[in-house]
């Protein structure tokens, strides 16, 4: 959990009375602290993305199922149809075009752009133009917001 203190004298919209400057310095302070929580918070998400990233390729069973697919040439839809691919976009959350979770957030949204990007550059020397319909950035910005409001704990 994310602990924080109140701080209603950061801001003119809810402080209540007169604040000093050395009150709204204090509050100011402890706002950047609480932020830094935050941005924390998202670093860790993102990095056990970046160690999670595509495992149903390595683990015992996908590299088996991910070797089979790929060694009968399919293709596209073919490839995607396969069981393998099924599991690989369920179980990892960054294919949000071939499949969006509920729970879909701005972590899956990074670790597609970086998937897209390496891949690309590191296979053909270029990026595939990519676009996400709006409605999953937007699903996935509301859904980001909810992540962090649960991790949050407001100390008295």
């Amino acid at each position: 959990m994310i602990k924080i203190k109140k701080s209603p004298s950061a801001d003119s919209r809810t402080a209540t009375g007169k604040v000093s400057k050395q009150e709204l310095y204090e509050s100011s302070a402890q706002h950047i602290c609480d932020v830094r929580q935050g941005l924390e918070f998202f670093t860790r998400k993102l990095a056990s993305a970046g160690i999670r990233h595509d495992y149903t390729k390595v683990d015992p069973d996908g590299i088996r199922d991910f070797y089979d697919s790929f060694s009968k040439g399919l293709k596209d839809d073919e490839f995607k149809a396969t069981k393998w691919y099924q599991r690989h976009i369920h179980d990892e959350r960054h294919h949000l075009k071939d499949y969006c979770p509920d729970d879909v957030n701005l972590i899956y949204v990074l670790e597609r752009i970086a998937d897209i990007v390496m891949a690309g550059m590191g296979r053909s020397g270029f990026v595939y133009a990519d676009m996400l319909p709006p409605e999953i950035l937007q699903k996935a910005y509301a859904n980001t917001i909810e992540m962090l409001k649960k991790e949050v704990e407001i100390q008295s």
